[in-house]
């Protein structure tokens, strides 16, 4: 078994935990409201603006035995820079004012997501940044081409309110093959150990956001 096979086994559980969160099966079928999908976007707008500066650090702290890792990290930065953006011309689409969003504040779960990941770069292994990378990129191309499907033909929002996820689920799913090579190449128990760590913490720390999200959507649905 190559490490990557490895890493997915060891991580399923994380995963189907974080899978089993309701109103992550309610946007796959298309049952949420504009709210939810415009509060969705204004936290991935919060997560994937640290996307470039996160990458790069990695690239920053790893040793010289790992410089071809190094390398690949351009090709991910080539392909990440500036996906903030289209999150916020979705939330245009969506009625939202680009500034005021782009200005906004994350909820606790975000910030928190982004700050492990800065910490993990930074105080462990900077290896198990890819164990956030497994967690977002994994759970794009399981989830966003379908949700954004589910969701535009529910709610009859303009498909250019989607680019981010229809975008993402294309990248993400050409993304994969490249990330199981690199997995495949790590060859240090240590740097794989890293990896599985930070996966695990991931898939509770990004699953955080949905739970908020939908606490959020409950409140919300009480109030009205």
């Amino acid at each position: 078994m190559g490490f990557h096979q490895q890493l997915l086994h060891e991580t399923e559980a994380a995963r189907q935990r974080m899978l089993r969160i309701p109103i992550i099966g309610r946007a796959l079928q298309g049952s949420i409201d504009r709210d939810d999908y415009t509060a969705f976007l204004g936290q991935a707008y919060h997560h994937v603006r640290h996307t470039t500066p996160l990458l790069m650090a990695c690239g920053a702290r790893l040793p010289a035995r790992l410089e071809w890792l190094r390398s690949a990290l351009v090709h991910y930065i080539e392909e990440e820079v500036g996906h903030q953006e289209w999150i916020l011309d979705d939330l245009v689409a969506l009625g939202q004012d680009r500034a005021r969003c782009a200005q906004s504040e994350p909820w606790f779960e975000t910030e928190l997501m982004v700050a492990y990941a800065y910490d993990t770069i930074a105080r462990g292994n900077p290896v198990g940044f890819f164990g956030m990378v497994l967690v977002l990129e994994g759970s794009s191309v399981a989830l966003a081409t379908q949700a954004a499907q589910a969701i535009e033909h529910t709610l009859s929002l303009p498909r250019n309110a989607f680019s981010y996820l229809r975008s993402h689920g294309e990248l993400d799913a050409e993304h994969t093959e490249f990330f199981a090579g690199l997995m495949d190449r790590l060859d240090d128990a240590e740097d794989q150990g890293a990896v599985i760590h930070a996966a695990n913490r991931f898939y509770r720390l990004y699953g955080d956001m949905f739970r908020a999200l939908q606490a959020r959507s409950a409140q919300m649905a009480e109030a009205a």
